[in-house]
């Protein structure tokens, strides 16, 4: 009996001895280490319950220096918003060796170019090779000085999706474009700044989407309303049908039935508002060959219906950057999408506004037009063709 009774102690001790030593050496989950790889959901619950947003982790970066070194940028500007100190972000990557420091103080310092000044950050990937990953300052981030009345029946919806949880490649400017956007529309063209949603990379999931499509928009839109949509970020096909889809942040091109919005359920959802007048603005594309767009690996790009296999209503138009079978470029040197740069520079410069703070479409596009298939043409030896589309155009 003392025997067994010896045993039973020995294997308790032991596994005490097991549970301390793994419990001592487990490594507790840190905001840096979401900080580092991306993870902006983890990130938000540790800040949540309490993670300090400036409290550097085994290594020398903060939390927010991780974040730009890695190139997150949404993860960065959580960050920012719950109270990460630029500057002691700044010192810290100041002690990186080299490409990490060049990196990681770009970001850092265009997110708190944002931060400091009252027109929109002109966001980019710090992932991206490119030049477009400067700070660029261009002519239509001025925005004019005018006086429009507001027009308290105007509603817009307005998405820039940068940056994409599965990891796709980023679509460069598209979260600044959708910000700067979103003041066109307050600043030039009369709505009000409540009756605006604007959905920046996280914040324009699949159920964001349908969210503010589907019911926010029913719900406040009345009779003779103005609805302007916005979309800038990747587009994909459905390739056994062709229907065209935009990718939400938690969109995957693999599942895009599952994970996508499809132009048909958007046009469908906006058909169906007692609104005067909608319009729809696309800086995407939806072929899978690059650019704006995405495609399932190994699935092959395909010309696809931009109509979504239905017809728009009577009130609707939409103005696309690219023909079905093209692919959207980013403007580099001025930090905008091209089609979007082009949009403002035409709503700026143009007389396009109506008093109303309507816009003269056919005005408008045959600006916008000429001006985006040189340039494509030209400096990037590609062929993109704005499209307007409604059946007052057909």
């Amino acid at each position: 009996m003392k025997n067994i009774l010896n045993k039973i102690l020995r294997s308790t001790l032991l596994a005490l001895f097991v549970v301390c030593v793994f419990g001592c050496l487990a490594k507790p989950v840190l905001l840096t280490d979401a900080a580092r790889t991306g993870d902006i959901g983890l990130a938000r619950d540790l800040i949540d319950k309490g993670a300090d947003v400036n409290q550097a982790g085994t290594g020398f970066l903060t939390p927010l220096g991780y974040a730009a070194m890695a190139g997150h940028s949404d993860v960065a500007k959580l960050l920012i918003d719950r109270g990460a100190d630029i500057n002691l972000a700044l010192e810290s990557c100041a002690r990186l060796k080299q490409p990490y420091q060049s990196r990681c103080k770009k970001m850092l310092a265009e997110l708190k170019t944002g931060k400091d000044q009252s027109q929109p950050a002109r966001a980019a990937s710090v992932e991206s090779p490119r030049e477009a990953s400067r700070v660029v300052k261009s002519d239509v981030d001025e925005l004019p000085a005018v006086k429009t009345t507001s027009n308290r029946n105007a509603y817009a919806i307005v998405i820039g999706i940068e940056n994409y949880r599965q990891k796709l490649p980023g679509a460069d400017f598209a979260a600044g474009d959708a910000k700067l956007v979103s003041e066109y529309l307050i600043r030039v063209m009369g709505y009000p700044e409540e009756n605006i949603v604007t959905l920046l990379n996280d914040r324009a999931s699949y159920v964001d989407l349908a969210k503010y499509f589907e019911k926010w928009l029913p719900d406040n839109v009345e009779k003779d309303s103005a609805v302007f949509v916005y979309y800038s970020g990747h587009g994909a096909p459905n390739p056994k049908t062709g229907d065209a889809y935009l990718v939400p942040y938690d969109g995957d091109p693999s599942f895009i039935d599952q994970t996508g919005y499809s132009l048909k359920r958007m046009y469908d959802a906006l058909g169906k508002l007692p609104a005067k007048e909608v319009i729809v603005a696309l800086d995407s594309c939806f072929s899978g060959a690059g650019g704006r767009s995405v495609i399932a690996k190994g699935a092959r790009p395909l010309v696809i219906n931009l109509q979504g296999h239905t017809a728009l209503s009577k009130n609707m138009t939409v103005l696309a950057a690219s023909a079905e079978n093209q692919i959207s470029s980013t403007y580099d040197e001025k930090g905008h999408g091209l089609f979007t740069y082009f949009l403002l520079k035409g709503i700026k410069n143009e007389d396009v506004v109506k008093p109303d703070g309507s816009l003269k479409m056919e005005d408008l596009f045959g600006y916008i037009k000429p001006r985006v298939e040189r340039i494509a043409r030209k400096q990037y030896n590609n062929e993109q063709t704005p499209q307007l589309m409604g059946t007052k155009w057909d």
